[in-house]
């Protein structure tokens, strides 16, 4: 709310139906006198707050709340909303925004007053998961609750998020009309393209040409503007050149369309100037109530009513995949390599710029919709994130999702927004469920699988083939991928087997009690026998017909060859073993994952994040950002419940003896407290087991004459020996704070070893990341080692992952290295970065789209 917010606040006022001033105000109330106008516009956003709902030009709702004295914990909270946008969600938008802006005031409860006959104010604060006190009294109803976030108000505004987010796409892909700007009356261009697909596409709605002079456009009447077109519009599909988008956003909005494809270029992707072009473009979509894919995209297509708003001039077969492309340059080789796989698809969104539709709404939209069951992901940036993470989780859990992310991005898109960060992509995939593959061809692989094939219940497969060199391949391939052979597999029928032989084989494989997936590799023994392999695809589909294991086919380098089957129960066709085991081991890994429990964030009652918070203050108050040995963040960790083995410095020989007999008592270790060479064991950094005085003073001279005279020594007691282990955590520009685990070391270092997860993290998730990294197997009895306690380390990467959620201002957390012990562990140096805080994607109120 501003001062001049006045005029519209008294229209608002005005279009009021008397049953509503009579519930909001407990009166008539038909104007509002200029003292309380007066009041109502000026607000000090700190003891008093408001909040306005703009539509256009006009304001449609209006919160509120008023702090109950000064300093008081408690506020009352109120709020109206027009007559004509009553029941659609405007009020449970405002309780949300206002409960965040009042917590940041320190306001801990609202108070509510409210007429019994208010029902749908009443249901507003009962639903929105906050647990509420009433007392009836004097004829209102007296309403208290905390507005600190719990599950249930998480749960409802998450919920209330997906499904208008999920509406707001249906709305783009269904359309009862679709109307076309910038067809030239001569049928070429882009515009004209377009419009030929839509036609052609076998769209069930109208079509509707939009042109300045021609009265019809390929066949179709045309109307100079879009309000003189007779029948409602839902779709704009918008070809002009970017200086005209702005006159038809105008156009649109007057004629009360639900959203605009701009397939335009010259926006953000062209430089500053068009980032602020976009920007315009932005503003006056989302003020007028409209969604936006693009700008500079491919365009949208359902194939289960034939709309075909793309620059592709043919669509893959109708099936059950829906598919987000950002390129739009990608995009119409993307469909046409789906079609020759023979991929169907629901839907295909290309995003483009991705201005204000993004992937994050597709898969919103997806998780319900009953035409599609798997999600294909082409992405080059991420807009948000985490809420990408919480909603792909969720989706994954019942429907497979599969992405590749790419490693470079392309110029054009670095004003659009972040590109994918391997460290933060690792993570939020690995957390989500999410299928990460390295190619487009993988993704398709993968994606075939998925589309008509059960998923595998283990990992042991079975092959059959007539080959002997395609199962050694197999064999050669499984492990990489966890995947291993069930007893007596490979089975080899011989190249001379007929397809019957094969049928009998691939039949007893799917009835083998140890084969979870089945691999059939068919090389016939001649060039020109090929037409053989339609024969046994035939037989092998009959046999794997209403089996509960995966079954996928290898006819090896056959380029004509191409399955016109579609649908549950067909057998996906890979040119190479393989490709076909790398896509099993893929969906075994899923598979596996879905099987397992998500887990909870548990509570740490022994945590005292209050005086953590302070600690940290005073550390940035004095201007301390780079902290590490020596016991400077002891405390800080000791609130988490992570006790950090104690570290001394000494300025010279006699120093390190007087603290070791002072203090900590043999046998003690000596080590350069300094990067790079730290933990630098191998290059003589640190000592161990210095049993005496006579120890310490040789070392310490030793270590000066190495590494330079007068560098910083830390003596510290010696612990039992353990794996050295590495945890930490940071904070992502884009993906927010992540956390790491890897076994310490050179090696490991160097081929980035190294495990990721979003923080905070849910008991599954610390499980799942101490035994990630490659060298994990050192942890469990590597070569006859005792096993660590994987728990005591999985409860240390809970807490780092704790305080990296809760506190903000680490902007890096390192403990290295970690002990890991039969008997528990020991952490022996840590290191803090402290920074200000910076703003975390998915935080904060939801907003309606």
């Amino acid at each position: 709310m501003q001062p001049e917010d006045a005029p519209a606040v008294v229209a608002l006022h005005s279009r009021f139906s008397e049953r509503t001033r009579y519930l909001r105000y407990f009166s008539p109330y038909p104007r509002i006198p200029a003292r309380d106008l007066e009041r109502f516009v000026n607000v000090d956003h700190h003891d008093r707050e408001a909040f306005v709902v703009e539509l256009g030009d006009e304001l449609i709702a209006i919160g509120r709340y008023d702090r109950l004295g000064a300093g008081a914990a408690d506020a009352e909270v109120a709020f109206v909303v027009e007559d004509a946008h009553q029941g659609r969600g405007l009020g449970s938008v405002l309780l949300e925004h206002l409960a965040a802006a009042a917590r940041e005031e320190e306001i801990t409860r609202f108070v509510a007053e409210v007429l019994p006959t208010n029902s749908t104010m009443l249901r507003v604060f009962a639903d929105a998961g906050y647990s509420v006190e009433r007392e009836y009294a004097d004829g209102v109803v007296h309403l208290t609750f905390p507005i600190a976030p719990t599950p249930e108000s998480l749960t409802v505004q998450w919920r209330r998020e997906q499904r208008s987010e999920a509406a707001s796409i249906a709305r783009l892909l269904s359309p009862r009309a679709v109307a076309v700007y910038g067809a030239s009356s001569r049928g070429v261009g882009v515009g004209a393209a377009l419009l030929r697909h839509l036609r052609s596409g076998g769209f069930t709605g109208n079509i509707v040409p939009v042109h300045p002079t021609a009265p019809t456009v390929d066949g179709l009447t045309a109307y100079p503007t879009l309000t003189a077109a007779p029948a409602p519009v839902d779709l704009a599909v918008v070809a002009v050149p970017v200086e005209g988008v702005a006159d038809v956003v105008a156009d649109c909005a007057a004629a009360g369309l639900h959203g605009l494809v701009v397939v335009s270029a010259g926006f953000a992707e062209a430089g500053l100037e068009g980032a602020e072009e976009q920007a315009r473009l932005l503003r006056s979509v989302r003020s007028h109530g409209m969604r936006l894919v693009g700008p500079n995209c491919l365009g949208i297509a359902n194939t289960a009513v034939g709309l075909n708003a793309t620059l592709a001039p043919l669509l893959p077969r109708a099936g059950r995949v829906g598919f987000f492309s950002q390129s739009a340059a990608l995009g119409t080789a993307l469909l046409g390599e789906a079609d020759r796989r023979g991929l169907g698809l629901s839907s295909f969104v290309s995003a483009g710029n991705r201005a204000d539709v993004s992937g994050n709404d597709l898969l919103q939209y997806w998780r319900d919709d009953p035409g599609t069951d798997v999600v294909l992901l082409y992405l080059e940036t991420f807009g948000n994130p985490r809420k990408f993470a919480r909603i792909a989780r969720e989706l994954a859990q019942h429907k497979p999702v599969v992405a590749v992310a790419s490693a470079v991005r392309p110029p054009a898109l670095q004003a659009v927004a972040p590109g994918p960060d391997g460290r933060g992509v690792t993570a939020l995939f690995a957390s989500a469920g999410v299928i990460r593959v390295d190619t487009v061809a993988e993704l398709f692989d993968v994606g075939l699988l998925l589309a008509d094939q059960p998923l595998p219940a283990g990992r042991r497969i079975g092959l059959v083939t007539n080959a002997a060199a395609l199962g050694a391949l197999a064999m050669g391939a499984a492990p990489a991928f966890s995947l291993e052979f069930a007893p007596g597999y490979p089975h080899d029928v011989g190249p001379m087997a007929d397809a019957a032989t094969i049928r009998q084989a691939v039949t007893d494989a799917l009835d083998h009690p140890r084969v979870d997936a089945l691999v059939v590799a068919y090389a016939p023994a001649l060039a020109e026998e090929w037409e053989a392999a339609t024969v046994v695809a035939d037989e092998v589909h009959a046999a794997a017909a209403g089996s509960d294991k995966p079954v996928l086919a290898v006819f090896p380098s056959d380029p004509k060859w191409k399955s016109e089957r579609s649908g549950p129960g067909t057998v996906p066709v890979y040119p190479t073993v393989e490709e076909a085991v790398r896509a099993l081991g893929r969906a075994a890994a899923y598979a596996e994952w879905r099987r397992e429990p998500s887990g909870t964030v548990p509570e740490l009652p022994d945590a005292d994040t209050g005086r953590a918070r302070l600690i940290i203050a005073e550390l940035a108050a004095a201007a301390k950002t780079e902290l590490g040995d020596l016991g400077e963040v002891d405390e800080l960790l000791s609130c988490y419940g992570i006790d950090v083995v104690p570290s001394r410095a000494c300025a010279g020989p006699p120093e390190a003896v007087a603290a070791v007999a002072a203090e900590i008592g043999f046998p003690v270790a000596l080590k350069v407290a300094r990067s790079p060479w730290r933990h630098r064991i191998d290059l003589g950094a640190v000592r161990l087991d210095l049993a005496d005085a006579d120890d310490v003073m040789r070392v310490y001279d030793e270590l000066q004459r190495l590494f330079g005279a007068g560098v910083k020594v830390a003596v510290q007691p010696m612990v039992p020996p353990g794996v050295g282990c590495v945890v930490e955590a940071a904070e992502d520009p884009a993906f927010g704070p992540v956390v790491g685990f890897g076994i310490g070391g050179v090696a490991s270092e160097l081929i980035g070893d190294r495990a990721w997860r979003p923080a905070p993290l849910t008991d599954q998730d610390a499980s799942r990341l101490v035994r990630a990294p490659r060298a994990a197997p050192l942890l469990t009895g590597y070569r006859g080692a005792a096993g660590v306690d994987l728990d005591a380390l999985a409860d240390l990467v809970l807490r780092v992952g704790r305080m990296a959620d809760v506190h903000p201002q680490l902007h890096s957390l390192e403990l290295n290295p970690v002990l890991a012990r039969p008997d528990g562990i020991s952490v022996l140096h840590v290191n803090v970065r402290i920074g200000t805080p910076v703003a975390r994607p998915d935080t904060g109120p939801r907003r309606l789209r």
